[in-house]
């Protein structure tokens, strides 16, 4: 939602991440900029981007020996894991929408909402995930910008 935190750029460099996956509701380029310079960033369009070609609605990856999925989830109406499950075949599926921060694990797949970074809305804590994959583990951290 246009806001790029100064604490989440230090939290994301103190992670050593590889990569950024956004799930939508960008906010505008400048987002996108700040963050490439932690990582190479994919991101996908939300409720509340411009549409102007530069974003897709989703993005599929294979990272390591796992396919992800990225979507903002909207896309769905009301997004939760059973019905992004039910849609998305990846084994990790990256959404947004809610706010709401969540790791689901459904059968093989895992479902994770990292949260919002941008301002703080519905009394929710501001927060980001990590996906860590080694081989074909996956373990999700869940964080609050602080």
């Amino acid at each position: 939602h246009g806001l790029v935190r100064p604490e989440l750029l230090r939290a994301l460099r103190a992670s050593d991440v590889s990569r950024i996956l956004h799930a939508g509701d960008v906010g505008g380029s400048r987002v996108l900029e700040a963050l490439a310079t932690v990582a190479p960033v994919a991101a996908v369009y939300g409720n509340t981007d411009i549409l102007d070609g530069h974003l897709p609605a989703s993005l599929s990856l294979t990272l390591g020996a796992v396919d992800v999925h990225v979507s903002h989830g909207h896309e769905l109406g009301s997004p939760t894991p059973a019905r992004l499950v039910e849609r998305y075949g990846a084994t990790v599926i990256v959404y947004g929408h809610t706010h709401r921060a969540l790791v689901e694990r459904i059968g093989r797949q895992v479902v994770v909402n990292p949260g919002a970074a941008g301002p703080a809305r519905f009394h929710l804590i501001p927060s980001f995930a990590v996906l860590m994959i080694e081989g074909g583990d996956i373990d999700v951290d869940v964080r609050p910008i602080v």
